[in-house]
């Protein structure tokens, strides 16, 4: 049994410690905005934060999360999440929209601990987010966006 705080409300969830973090998430608790890729952490597409900082939840068995505070792309909040998604919809980012809710995760990650980061600084943060429809520039200016919101 394990005691997991997703997007701040409590659950006790019975699963093997092996099970990933994103199968809790899409099937336990109904967290569906935390999308299955690749499953090899290599995609960002199930970036979640355990504890503030961005994770890749295929790859993150629940065992090693104990009982850190998970927030999904459902629970997101606060003034960085609101100047990310607000920059998202301003630039016009999303393309398909799968990739979306990880590529917001990793920025509001970013920008958590970076108020005015450089291209390079994004670049490394947003490294492993795949956007098969290759809204990377978008992506980019966004995060810029947001940053300059948040001065």
């Amino acid at each position: 049994m394990f005691k997991l705080t997703v997007d701040g409300v409590a659950h006790e969830i019975d699963v093997d410690p092996d099970m990933p973090l994103l199968w809790v998430l899409r099937d336990r608790l109904d967290r569906t905005g935390t999308k299955y890729g690749c499953g090899i952490a290599q995609c960002g597409a199930c970036t979640v934060h355990v504890d503030g900082q961005p994770v890749r939840s295929c790859q993150t068995r629940i065992g090693d999360v104990g009982e850190g505070r998970v927030t999904t792309i459902e629970g997101v909040s606060g003034r960085v999440a609101e100047a990310v998604q607000a920059a998202w919809r301003k630039l016009d980012v999303v393309q398909c929209g799968y990739c979306q809710s990880g590529q917001i995760m990793s920025a509001i990650g970013l920008l958590s601990g970076n108020a005015k980061p450089s291209d390079s600084d994004i670049d490394g943060a947003m490294d492993g987010n795949i956007c098969r429809c290759g809204t990377y520039q978008r992506i980019r200016a966004a995060i810029h966006e947001a940053a300059h919101s948040l001065a």
